[in-house]
């Protein structure tokens, strides 16, 4: 409802700042049309801007606080996350799948990364890790298993007392392809997901 409140009037300041010549129609006849599909809930507002949700600044907030004594030592263009919402534990609410592509926080072996709850509190820390992260269809302790890429290998993740394994590289390893039905999220790479700082 705000962005159709704003783009409404932004589209009056447009009209009331035109010129009075034979464009005045043209912008007359916008206007009015946008505050009719407006009022009447059909206005399109698909291309503007999108502002950062809700869950950004609650991982921002939460990444301040769980990397406190690193940050100083992060140079400022390693400062920033990428994150993919998935419901893990088939709840209804997504979790939060964290991770990043700096040089502060990957290595040889791979990229550090977080799995929170919808509310921000920490599910879980992993390390040596590369992205993507397929989510099987299989499930541990109500939660969905993992396959997590390591030193060029795939690791079967399983929930394991409320957690899942911290570095990937020594668990299972996985055999075979990763099955077709499996979601692939996280994928930093390939699907361009966009940074945020913290």
């Amino acid at each position: 409802m705000k962005n159709k409140i704003l783009i409404l009037i932004i589209i009056l300041a447009l009209y009331s700042c035109q010129s009075k010549n034979e464009s005045k129609n043209i912008i007359k006849t916008i206007v009015q049309d946008t505050l009719y599909k407006t009022i009447g809930g059909t206005a399109d507002v698909s291309n503007s801007p999108a502002k950062e949700d809700k869950a950004v600044e609650l991982i921002r907030k939460q990444l301040n606080v769980l990397l406190k004594k690193d940050i100083p030592a992060m140079a400022k263009e390693d400062r920033f996350f990428y994150y993919e919402a998935f419901d893990l534990n088939n709840d209804q609410k997504n979790e939060y799948l964290v991770g990043f592509s700096n040089s502060y926080l990957c290595g040889s072996g791979g990229c550090s990364g977080y799995i929170l709850n919808n509310n921000g509190s920490i599910i879980n820390y992993f390390t040596v890790t590369d992205f993507p992260i397929y989510v099987t269809t299989s499930s541990t302790e109500n939660f969905y298993d993992l396959l997590m890429k390591s030193g060029g290998l795939f690791h079967h993740i399983k929930m394991k007392n409320g957690k899942y394994p911290t570095n990937p590289s020594i668990e299972e390893k996985w055999k075979g392809d990763v099955p077709k039905e499996s979601t692939k999220v996280l994928d930093i790479y390939e699907k361009k997901l966009e940074k945020y700082p913290f």
